[in-house]
């Protein structure tokens, strides 16, 4: 048997590049052996899952002949007559695919789940250690942070290894086939560029304005088919009601209509930072009556040409005083000097002072 549950890192403090990296871990374990395998996600949704079961099965070499997991809605749907659970279609799908039987325990008896409960605790206490060790918990990628993880799982599962090789014999051979571990929508594309994707709100480009799109759902991103053919791929978002504007998709339809900007919806998302907000700021404070279309020809321009450069115009433009009109901004941002790249001159290199660092580099002269 296998034991699975998500569990919250967030506790430990891990941070990227300084910015704290809120998380789950998707953990898998084997109940005889204790062998342990995870996956970083960031929901419980049948996705989250599905890729978990399958990255933690890959890690194992097999699969056991049944899987447990708590009443997660992604998995149990409910109880039925006589108190049996119910399983979800999707769920007992992904685990025939894989040829396990499903199980979970009795609503708030977590001990029927134990094994994994306990390596939840027991694993982060582990991670909580190394971090000490290690003496950041700050890590450069997701990627070096999920290496130090999968390190550290190894490393455990190393004491495992005797009561492994008794287990790995009764572990079914993983299929061949992959599975398809994604759900797929159709959503239509609004008259605002915008569409609905499980109760959250994306923006799409304005040229696809009426078309019917393919959505194919994943764990952490949308991808968008409009046909055949791959049109965008988006981060996916957690939660209900939440929104993704960029407001590359919508600026060309609203800079023709720039009075309905002031009470726009989703105005805030066309600040990309704080120079752009800086630059509404002035233009509002100099010409209010013209500022919300001049301002939203200047994202115009940012959007279609290059939102660093219009940046930098702006802030040279308030650094010096003055108002950083469309005129100005386009003038200045148009200017070769600010694309161009610093020129570095050619590096003279003296190999000598190597030769001095080996010894018999005279000898062998």
């Amino acid at each position: 048997m296998a034991q699975s549950d998500f569990t919250s890192m967030n506790a430990l403090g891990i941070t990227l590049a300084g910015e704290p990296f809120d998380h789950l871990l998707f953990h898998l374990v084997l109940t005889y052996s204790n062998v342990e395998a995870i996956k970083v996600c960031f929901s419980e949704s049948f996705e989250a899952l599905s890729e978990g079961i399958t990255a933690c099965l890959s890690q194992m070499g097999g699969a056991p002949e049944y899987h447990r997991t708590d009443n997660l809605t992604a998995a149990v749907s409910g109880l039925d007559a006589d108190g049996r659970h119910e399983f979800t279609k999707n769920y007992q799908a992904l685990l025939a695919h894989y040829g396990m039987k499903p199980s979970a325990n009795s609503a708030g008896c977590a001990n029927q789940n134990g094994d994994v409960e306990q390596s939840h605790f027991r694993f982060k206490g582990a991670v909580d250690q190394a971090l000490r060790v290690r003496g950041s918990r700050d890590f450069i990628s997701r990627s070096i942070y999920e290496s130090f993880l999968d390190a550290l799982v190894r490393s455990r599962n190393l004491t495992r290894t005797q009561r492994f090789e008794q287990e790995r014999n009764t572990l079914r051979p993983l299929p061949s086939t992959p599975l398809k571990l994604t759900r797929e929508v159709t959503a239509v594309v609004s008259r605002f560029s915008l569409i609905r994707v499980l109760n959250n709100t994306y923006s799409v480009p304005s040229r696809l304005i009426g078309a019917s799109l393919k959505v194919i759902i994943r764990a952490e991103s949308l991808e968008l088919y409009h046909g055949a053919a791959w049109v965008l791929s988006l981060p996916r978002l957690l939660g209900r009601d939440k929104h993704r504007i960029d407001y590359r998709h919508l600026i060309w339809s609203l800079v023709r209509k720039p009075g309905a900007f002031a009470n726009y919806r989703y105005r805030e998302e066309f600040f990309p930072t704080t120079a752009f907000r800086r630059a509404y700021d002035a233009l509002q404070e100099a010409i209010p009556s013209k500022a919300d279309s001049a301002y939203l020809r200047i994202l115009h321009l940012a959007a279609g040409t290059s939102e660093s450069d219009v940046e930098l115009a702006i802030t040279l433009l308030q650094d010096e005083g003055k108002v950083p009109t469309f005129e100005a901004v386009r003038e200045l941002a148009g200017q070769s000097k600010l694309a161009e790249p610093p020129a570095i001159e050619k590096a003279l290199l003296d190999l000598r002072s190597y030769d001095t660092l080996i010894p018999s580099r005279g000898q062998h002269a």
